[in-house]
């Protein structure tokens, strides 16, 4: 059954009946909302919650050991929530089983990127009545301005437009650097009533700092000079590639977006301006040329290589980085190509 995020969350007690929560897009921390929503409910003194987080590829390596996590009896927890990490169509005979006798006092919840409508375990989701599916899409503006006003408020601090539009604009549409930044300010701003919007701008980077974007758009726009220099200096340092990977999944479902509503507008300016999450200034003349040298059948394959890059960086620590640079290097020497 398919269930509207802001939904879920609003009335997350209507939805606990239902004990199997397929959550797939790219909005990791609405997926992360979401599940928290779930242990706020059975995380009490009395019901010793126990949670547990698996990847699809560990399950599928030892199928045993899931049902005995699943059906197995825990001597100190009432409660259980079970995270499964990059689910796929991979997982699907396992959760069909599961979904007709799954403990009431277990809860599974699924973690998945982009599904398309043909994907077997999204369809399976969808029309059993009996289990939820949750699209993530991407936070857009507002989204993230609510974040931002609701988390000022309850750390008690003095939000002004500047600050807020600061944060939406350095964000990435991803409401865990915005969170994170935050917690940041707050510690900045201890004993403080007043925030300069200058040393707020000192402070705000999300981690990866401002180059992981501009990394990034000179990739998809295949400037190659410019890509190594800033890959030369980038390669040194500590890389957050989780973050990269999501900056860079959110600017491809984004150009991916436009390639499909691109009929509806007279030229590319207009649509520009009328996009939203609203595209700033700076970053437009960029995007025209991602558009221009970007087609949507591209577009797409590179979601689906994202998520099978970060896999192979998570089960070969060792080497990470240079899968990780070498899956950009093709990006960019491939829109370079196009050129």
């Amino acid at each position: 059954m398919i269930v509207k995020s802001y939904e879920i969350q609003k009335k997350i007690l209507s939805y606990i009946k239902y004990n199997l929560f397929l959550l797939y897009g790219e909005n990791y921390g609405l997926k992360k909302d979401i599940r928290e929503s779930i242990k706020e409910i059975f995380n009490k003194p009395n019901d010793n919650l126990e949670n547990i987080s698996l990847y699809e590829s560990n399950i599928l390596e030892n199928k045993e050991n899931f049902y005995n996590t699943i059906y197995s009896e825990s001597l100190f927890a009432k409660n259980r929530i079970i995270t499964i990490y990059d689910g796929t169509d991979k997982i699907l005979n396992l959760i069909e089983k599961i979904s007709e006798d799954c403990p009431k006092n277990v809860f599974i919840v699924i973690f998945s990127g982009l599904l398309e409508k043909k994907s077997k375990l999204r369809n399976f989701f969808e029309k059993n009545e009996q289990i939820l599916c949750v699209p993530c899409y991407p936070d857009n503006e507002k989204d993230l301005e609510i974040i931002i006003r609701e988390e000022f408020k309850k750390n008690q601090l003095p939000l002004t437009r500047e600050i807020s539009n600061l944060l939406i604009e350095k964000s990435n549409n991803d409401r865990n650097n915005v969170r994170n930044e935050i917690k940041k300010i707050t510690s900045f701003a201890l004993n403080k009533n007043k925030l300069d919007i200058d040393q707020i701008k000192s402070l705000v980077n999300f981690s990866g700092d401002y180059k992981s974007d501009i990394f990034i758009n000179e990739c998809l726009c295949g400037n190659i000079s410019q890509y190594k220099k800033i890959l030369e200096e980038m390669y040194s340092n500590v890389i957050n590639q989780i973050l990269m990977f999501r900056i860079l999944s959110n600017k491809i479902q984004r150009l991916i977006k436009m390639k499909e509503e691109e009929e509806n507008y007279d030229n590319l300016e207009s649509q520009l301006n009328m996009f939203r999450p609203l595209i700033f200034w700076k970053e437009k003349p960029m995007v025209k040329v991602q558009l221009r040298r970007w087609n949507l059948s591209d577009l797409k394959k590179i979601i689906y290589e994202i998520n099978n890059t970060e896999l192979a960086c998570k089960r070969n620590p060792e080497i990470s980085k240079i899968i990780f640079f070498d899956f950009f290097s093709k990006i960019c020497m491939k829109t370079s190509n196009f050129s």
